[in-house]
C-alpha cells in the first residue's frame, strides 16, 4: 500500500470535525473563502429561511438547542 493510499484510508476514519479541521490545515484559504461566502449569502438574504424556521419551531414549540462540538450538551 503506498503513502497516498494510507493517507487516504486514515481520512476516511477521521469525524466530520476532524475533517474539517486537517481541511483547514491544508488549505486555510479554503475556509475563508467559504467564510466570504456565507457572509455574502446572508447579506443577500438567502440564509432568511434559517431564522424563519427556527422561529417557527419556537412558536411550536420544537425548537432544539444545538449541540455543542463533542457531544456536550
Amino acid at each position: 500500500m503506498s503513502t497516498v493510499e494510507e493517507i487516504k484510508a486514515a481520512i476516511d476514519e477521521l469525524s466530520a470535525e476532524e475533517r474539517a479541521r486537517l481541511l483547514t490545515q491544508i488549505d486555510p484559504a479554503m475556509d475563508d473563502d467559504w467564510d466570504r461566502e456565507m457572509k455574502s449569502d446572508a447579506a443577500a438574504g438567502k440564509l432568511d429561511f434559517i431564522i424563519e424556521q427556527a422561529e417557527a419551531e419556537r412558536k411550536m414549540g420544537t425548537l432544539r438547542e444545538f449541540p455543542q462540538p463533542g457531544g456536550a450538551s
